[in-house]
């Protein structure tokens, strides 16, 4: 293509909100433009690499006996109910009425609309397993879309769903799938880990793997062990801390055989905080109980971690096996507990308490006296709180030691989640009715299995990887193009054609090239080519007449004086 004709305008400077370097670089380089908040445009080039990921993720998708279809994006609000779901999504859910009143959603995903379909089309154990697939535009009402692609309101999503007649099947559909997404992100040129993962939302049964893109703006954070190969989302990575056996208090006997002061509590005039208490008693944070008052659905909790820790909401919520969870305002602790904020603690508290296990064997701790201004000394976590709820509900931290392997210890990485996998059971199939005849005649539900791919997500994802100061650098996978040829002067007939000739015999071999026909300086040429990256540059310049041309690989940027005919077979070879 000419480049004098592509709808192609670039920028030299970054537009003011944008933050991450991807998003940066392809609205200068002019792959993509703002419509609204999280709503984009895609310009040729930006099109050309989505049609690219897409490619890769319908072949492999395609080479593990999944079929694609393609379902509305518009969906009737009763599916969502049907489910139990409409209540529960939260406002993401962008919601609609028609002319005649009925409510829709605009689909942020489709579990509902692919249960309804499969339930309508399979009755009988002979056509399953099934996994179906589809490429579509997807719609979530996100409270502060960021970093361009990565976090949007619109965004194109690949997600599919296995259908199996028991367990095994899923197993094999899921690891299946699993590969499969490892095949399509090596291929995309990703630094990924598949760590694991929180169900969220989508809900789901045993494992659940997410799939991370490695890079500084991720906004999730990847615990790692240096030693075995265990990896998961921070949300559920596994503490080591010592664990306090069942859920239970202790026996009289074992009291007796607690040592240690009877709690005290003392007079603290308006320390409320963590760090006031550290500064005006001199302690150290780990020798506080933190205790904080979550509303989980419709009752009221309180957790209490050491006050060096941060309480995991994620676990919480997975531990009550609550819909929702959130932090109780001042008012409502007040109102179920009658303390104010900032002076709760775990001893005689009138709500039901989750104790981590981390704390249990403290026996100095200072805590909350639940009276305004006091605290209490001395508390004995084994003999002064109620042992009836003990779990992990802490974030680990960087340098603890692994729970599986026991000899690692744990390293923190930022990342990008771009690829998502869920065993959902029966979750959907029971509420929807997807149910089918086995060869016995039984009727029985579908055991479902859920796997998303956020493909513009990739695009940006991509990029946070492979950039430079100058601009993109594209895996040629992926590359809106794969050549750029530039002749120095657009007056130089020996340049022009020379470029010409170039241009037409890597036309011929299948290359993708773009030949920058301009009249412009050499400047703005080179420029514009290290942003927009290019996986091959030909240069094309006074060598020329000598038959001679410079070749240079993006990625490299070692620049080499060669033959017309070297610089086509080097090509082709990189091809």
């Amino acid at each position: 293509m000419k480049q004098s004709k592509l709808l192609l305008n670039t920028l030299r400077e970054s537009p003011g909100e944008a933050e991450a370097a991807s998003h940066q670089l392809l609205i200068r380089a002019g792959f993509i433009r703002q419509l609204a908040s999280g709503i984009y445009t895609y310009l040729p080039l930006g099109r050309r690499v989505l049609r690219k990921i897409e490619q890769i993720v319908r072949e492999e998708m395609d080479a593990a006996d999944a079929q694609e279809l393609l379902m509305p994006a518009m969906q009737p609000a009763e599916l969502w109910k049907e489910s139990g779901r409409y209540s529960l999504y939260g406002p993401e859910l962008i919601r609609l009425q028609d002319r005649h009143d009925r409510e829709f959603a605009l689909g942020p995903t489709h579990e509902e609309v692919i249960t309804t379909l499969v339930r309508s089309e399979i009755n009988t154990y002979r056509k399953l397993p099934v996994i179906l697939y589809q490429i579509q535009t997807k719609f979530r009402d996100e409270r502060r879309p960021r970093f361009g692609l990565l976090r949007g309101r619109e965004f194109l999503m690949k997600d599919a769903y296995s259908f199996d007649m028991d367990w095994e099947g899923l197993d094999r559909a899921y690891w299946s799938m699993f590969h499969a997404y490892e095949r399509i992100f090596q291929r995309c040129g990703l630094n990924f880990r598949a760590v694991e993962a929180d169900a969220g939302a989508i809900g789901g049964v045993g494992e659940t793997h997410e799939f991370m893109a490695l890079a500084d703006i991720g906004e999730d954070t990847v615990v790692t062990c240096s030693f075995c190969d265990y990896a998961a989302n921070l949300e559920q990575a596994e503490s080591d801390r010592v664990t306090f056996g069942s859920n239970k208090s202790l026996s009289s006997d074992e009291l007796k055989q607690e040592t240690g002061l009877e709690a005290e509590k003392f007079y603290t005039p308006n320390i409320r905080t963590i760090e006031e208490l550290i500064e005006n008693l001199h302690i150290d944070p780990a020798e506080i109980l933190k205790t904080v008052v979550f509303l989980a659905d419709d009752r009221a909790v309180a957790v209490v971690v050491s006050g060096s820790d941060e309480i995991n909401e994620v676990k919480v919520k997975n531990y009550l096996k609550a819909a929702s969870l959130s932090i109780a305002d001042p008012d409502a602790v007040m109102k179920l507990t009658g303390v104010t904020t900032g002076f709760i603690g775990p001893k005689d508290l009138s709500v039901p308490v989750l104790v981590d296990q981390s704390v249990v064997h403290m026996t100095k701790a200072i805590a909350g006296a639940n009276e305004k201004d006091y605290h209490f000394r001395n508390v004995n976590v084994r003999r002064d709180i109620p042992l009836n709820y003990v779990g992990d509900f802490r974030n680990v931290k960087e340098g603890e030691h692994c729970p599986r392997c026991k000899e690692g210890t744990f390293k923190f990485y930022r990342g990008i989640e771009v690829g998502h996998v869920f065993k959902l059971g029966t979750k959907y199939s029971e509420h929807l009715g997807a149910a089918f005849l086995d060869a016995q005649g039984e009727s029985k539900q579908m055991i479902m299995g859920c796997y998303g791919i956020g493909v513009s997500r990739l695009l940006s994802a991509v990029i946070e990887q492979h950039h430079d100061e100058d601009g993109m650098i594209w895996p040629i996978s992926i590359a809106p193009m794969q050549v750029h040829i530039i002749p120095v002067s657009a007056k130089d007939e020996v340049q022009m054609g020379t470029a010409w000739q170039v241009y037409d015999r890597l036309m011929e071999h299948g290359a993708e090239v773009l030949l920058d026909d301009r009249d412009e300086r050499p400047g703005v040429k080179f420029k514009d080519a290290d942003l927009i990256g290019l996986p091959i540059r030909i240069v094309v310049g006074k060598g020329a007449a000598d038959g001679l041309v410079e070749f240079m690989e993006r990625s490299q940027r070692e620049k080499e004086l060669i033959t017309l005919e070297e610089a086509v077979e080097r090509v082709k070879g990189l091809l």
